[in-house]
């Protein structure tokens, strides 16, 4: 029988009908997990902006910001172990929960005047039980290879943008009071918590003992590098993220010397301007580096590169921000295709979850020491272009690794 849509009342059902579906759509669960992501990650990347204002205010010195950076990168690779299998024995939803929790207890720390290095620390807990649920769960809510690229790739942009826009907020907030800035990141973290309750319960394995898990957890580490594809994907993404860490808090110092800018919410600007690139990259990867061909990322490595060596001579904003564009799409191409292939393979071989545990303590761990070598040569006296001129050597030893790996992977494939 068809709809008579002259009819008033059948045209009404048929808006009603219409206006549910629309609502289904926009209320996916893969939706609702992308907007609770990026107002985690929004509160993420203000705490690093109003930690350097308060670096500022109290008058630390200025290695300090690596210091609080360091703590939080730490909590990541001492909780590797743990977190992963805690991701997987437990609904990710339900995960996802608890990781806002300790974060919002974090910032709370912070509002009461606890150290920023141990309350970032806190903030790190929290984000390190958040991620392998954030990036385990898209297997849950995807069918397919293709799918999964493509939702790894939204998620890779909405965290850019999130990074983007939470920068830009922690610097313009933190410059007219600090202690509004750290409410606004409160309350993002509990708005983020509370969506999650929309994220229906997904399939958990009881059957998990985090005491065995947490020591298989090195013998699941040994599996993924034992594997072609997946090391690939470790050491890529690995490389990708030490490097954007360092060039981030080189960036902070190389901007005030070559620019002539000290306001810090114009350098949280700059930047913030690399984000919007790999937002741009993250999400042009699905038609520039087709999901079986991921080995081809390493291409956009070699263009990071390249960027980076090019900033010492730099002198002008425009080519600033050209270049600082050029990273951002370039490590957007380069770490999605990657992400995908790891979190595909990994999921078949020991679980999602701790796949995602394993790659952050990769991840991390390369952050933890990039971070920590440019905190000391930075203590000694280093200037930020030989900062920024090693983080593009380190980076191009890594890159060069992977395109060795390529013709091996392609025979994968044969």
């Amino acid at each position: 029988m068809s709809l008579d849509r002259t009819n008033p009342s059948t045209t009404h059902a048929v808006g009603r009908v219409e206006t549910t579906s629309m609502l289904k759509r926009m209320l996916s669960p893969l939706t609702t997990l992308l907007f609770t992501q990026f107002l985690s990650a929004f509160a993420d990347n203000m705490i690093l902006f109003i930690t350097l204002a308060m670096i500022k205010k109290y008058a630390l010195p200025d290695f300090y910001i690596g210091v609080v950076q360091g703590a939080f990168l730490f909590a990541f690779v001492i909780l590797a172990p743990f977190v992963g299998a805690f991701a997987d024995k437990n609904a990710k939803s339900h995960v996802l929960l608890i990781g806002n929790l300790i974060k919002a207890i974090g910032i709370v720390c912070l509002i009461a005047g606890l150290d920023p290095a141990v309350s970032y620390a806190i903030v790190g807990i929290g984000a390190a039980v958040y991620s392998p649920a954030k990036y385990g769960i898209l297997t849950e809510l995807t069918a397919s290879e293709s799918g999964l690229l493509s939702a790894n790739a939204r998620m890779e942009g909405f965290t850019i943008l999130a990074i983007l826009t939470g920068s830009l907020a922690g610097g313009t907030l933190a410059g007219y009071s600090i202690t509004a800035a750290l409410a606004v990141c409160l309350a993002l973290y509990l708005v983020s918590l509370l969506i999650t309750f929309l994220i229906p319960k997904g399939p958990v394995n009881s059957q998990l003992h985090y005491g065995r898990e947490m020591l298989t957890f090195f013998k699941d580490t040994r599996r993924l590098f034992a594997d072609r594809k997946t090391r690939f994907s470790l050491i890529g993404t690995g490389s990708f993220w030490m490097s954007s860490a360092v060039f981030r808090l080189a960036l902070i110092a190389w901007v005030p010397i070559h620019l002539a800018i000290d306001s810090l919410d114009q350098i949280s600007m700059l930047t913030a301007i690399t984000g919007v690139g790999i937002m741009i990259g993250a999400l042009a990867t699905p038609k520039l580096i087709p999901a079986a061909k991921y080995y081809n990322a390493y291409r956009f490595g070699a263009v990071m590169i390249f960027a980076m060596l090019l900033f010492p001579l730099t002198y002008m904003m425009p080519l600033a921000v050209v270049l600082l564009l050029l990273i951002g799409f370039a490590g957007g191409v380069f770490i999605v295709p990657m992400n995908s292939a790891l979190q595909d393979e990994g999921h078949r071989m020991i679980g999602s979850g701790k796949t995602i545990a394993v790659q952050n303590m990769v991840e991390n761990a390369l952050m933890l020491a990039g971070v920590g070598i440019y905190t000391q040569i930075t203590k000694m006296g280093a200037s930020a272009d030989n900062s920024i001129i090693g983080i593009g050597i380190a980076l191009a030893v890594f890159v060069v690794f992977l395109s060795s790996q390529v013709k091996r992977l392609k025979q994968l494939k044969a």
